[in-house]
């Protein structure tokens, strides 16, 4: 698996301040859900008084119609605020309703913009399943926060201080008594759960993990088959469950022992306050209501008090749930728009790498005092061995990243000084292996030029020759092609990628080694549409097989970062040098054993350039 740099959680505070920011803009719903739970524990606070008053004449009074009206409006009253509570209840939960979704909605929108503008390389060294478990887990970690302050924890903290008051006014050892055991028993709880969130950590930790090594395998499946990896995968996906395991044990084994614990201190309170009250009432003190009172506010104290410790590890579980995205977020982005960045106004598509030096965050060295001016409209091919550096040119003139020193300009223009969206709005890509979204044909043309009409399009799609192999298809521009394009071939998925390219008519293309993997079949289509696609373009192409850039304008030789030659096919082969080698190589063909490549002459080489050039 790769190294994540990523790997880490955000403090709650980072995460509370997220959420915050999320939920404030909505204060009218915030507003009203608050008022909604102060009304709920008004109603629970007061009612018990009324029931203790009814049950104490009830208790007082002989039975007759009389005394029936009497207990009437203690009945009344106590019914009354349960009403309210009710009342409260159904305000909090429509303010709930209406403020909990918008919310979700805005953090995955955020989290989801935020992972888009990072970097080339920063997709490359993370997983895409784990990346999406931290998308959604943010917005429903929210969800479970909300539910834990709003419907338990809020509530649990308003409902103490109001019985604490209320039994004030009958003892006020009682209610000393009550207060102390409360803030113990939670400050206990708190602690408790602080000791077991870095099992919590863990726990979501390998939660990610499994995820992570589920979605690599998933996506990698014909690997697998072709390899016969099913054994060693699953060795792979039960080592991470192992630990997932292993890790969900511990938290839960921790709880264990902390609602033991806790239930010993729940029992103690409450037998600690019946015999108090049953002193007071020796006194003459407390009357039976008061013995109501006290289990009516004990029982219900009780269950709140559970939930702030059930709530606390759910707190403290969303936050840890949380925390891995909002890290994300507070890593600052690799590329940014400089401040104040305007669009880049492209005319001609000149391109100038001047004194271009770059390397890679692993200190490797790809470029070094890199100079090349392409003018407008002119064809360049880049060659050489692995690693010269090639692509690394490309990736840079797309701004996939930043160099170190050094400008790269379009038009006169240092593409660090403009918006990203423009400097590749004036760009079409395409490269060795196009990958397509699983969406219809007609969608993933028309993302070269997402207002283009379906006659566009098709206009595209003839042109890049796959309207051949679209037609013949049951639902024809309308077929999903799978994930990644997987339902098209090699040859087919190139020539739609083309025909994205083709429809987007940038004045700048960049081909990546765009037939280096083709039949012969696939290849003389996609040349033929190459042409189309280069018709009055300044093209950037990156080839291995040197046989389909005969035809450029120039062709820059690279080795080690640098330019090692340039000119045309038949001027670099006349030098003898690192193209010749390269060509002698490929021209040769598959040698026998002990073979050694044929040096290829300049008498040698005319000719056969000519004739190709015939061709």
């Amino acid at each position: 698996m790769p190294t994540h740099s990523n790997k880490k959680i955000a403090p709650a505070g980072s995460v509370l301040r997220m959420y915050w920011a999320a939920v404030i803009r909505y204060p009218y719903h915030l507003i009203a859900a608050v008022i909604g739970i102060l009304i709920i524990q008004a109603g629970y606070v007061l009612s018990p008084i009324y029931l203790s008053q009814f049950i104490t004449q009830l208790a007082q009074l002989e039975p007759s119609p009389q005394n029936a009206a009497i207990l009437l409006t203690p009945l009344f009253l106590y019914a009354t605020l349960e009403l309210l509570a009710w009342i409260g209840h159904r305000i909090e939960m429509l303010a709930g309703v209406r403020l909990t979704p918008k919310v979700m909605a805005d953090l995955t929108n955020q989290a989801f913009s935020h992972l888009l503008h990072h970097s080339y390389q920063f997709f490359t060294s993370s997983f895409a399943g784990a990346l999406t478990r931290r998308v959604t887990r943010y917005a429903h970690a929210f969800d479970k926060l909300y539910d834990s302050i709003a419907h338990s924890l809020g509530p649990a903290l308003l409902y103490i201080v109001g019985i604490i008051i209320v039994l004030g006014t009958r003892s006020a050892l009682l209610s000393v008594i009550l207060l102390v055991w409360t803030v113990l028993f939670v400050f206990i709880q708190w602690w408790l759960i602080r000791w077991q969130q870095p099992l919590r950590r863990a726990r979501a930790e390998e939660d990610s993990n499994v995820t992570a090594a589920v979605a690599d395998s998933i996506s990698n499946q014909t690997t697998i088959q072709l390899f016969s990896g099913n054994q060693y995968e699953n060795g792979l996906v039960h080592n991470a469950a192992r630990k997932w395991q292993n890790a969900l044990t511990r938290v839960w084994m921790s709880e264990w022992w902390i609602y033991g614990t806790l239930g010993l201190f729940a029992l103690a309170i409450n037998v600690v306050l019946l015999w108090v009250a049953l002193q007071y009432w020796q006194q003459g003190l407390l009357v039976v209501g008061d013995f109501v009172l006290i289990q009516a506010y004990v029982f219900r104290l009780m269950n709140h008090i559970w939930s702030i410790g059930r709530e606390f590890r759910s707190i403290y579980t969303s936050i840890a749930d949380a925390g891995e995205m909002v890290a994300l977020l507070e890593t600052p982005h690799e590329v940014t728009n400089k401040k104040g960045a305007k669009p880049l106004a492209t005319k001609n598509g000149e391109v100038w790498f001047d004194d271009v030096s770059f390397r890679f965050g692993d200190g490797k060295n790809v470029l070094h005092q890199f100079n090349l001016r392409i003018a407008p409209g002119e064809k360049v091919a880049l060659v050489g061995p692995s690693g010269a550096g090639k692509s690394t040119v490309t990736k840079l003139l797309l701004r996939l990243y930043d160099v170190d020193k050094g400008n790269i300009n379009i038009d006169g223009q240092n593409i660090a000084e403009v918006t990203q969206d423009s400097v590749r709005d004036a760009i079409a890509f395409v490269p060795q292996e196009p990958i397509l979204f699983h969406r219809t044909l007609m969608e993933n043309i028309r993302y070269g030029r997402r207002d283009a009409t379906d006659a566009e399009v098709i206009e595209a799609a003839k042109a890049a020759h796959c309207h051949e192999f679209i037609d013949a298809l049951p639902q024809k521009y309308e077929t999903y092609v799978g994930e990644r394009g997987i339902k098209l071939s090699g040859g087919e998925r190139q020539r739609v990628a083309i025909a994205r390219a083709i429809l987007k008519d940038a004045p700048i293309l960049v081909l990546d080694e765009a037939t280096s993997s083709l039949d012969s079949e696939s290849e003389a289509y996609i040349q033929d549409a190459l042409e189309t696609l280069m018709e009055g373009k300044t093209v950037i192409t990156v080839a291995h097989r040197l046989s389909t850039i005969m035809k450029m304008d120039r062709i820059v030789v690279m080795q080690g970062g640098a330019i090692v030659a340039m000119g045309t096919h038949l001027e670099l082969i006349r030098e003898q040098g690192l193209y010749q080698k390269l060509w002698s190589i490929q021209a040769g063909g598959f040698l026998g054993d002990g073979e050694k490549p044929k040096e290829i002459t300049q008498e040698d080489t005319v000719p056969l350039a000519e004739e190709e050039e015939d061709q």
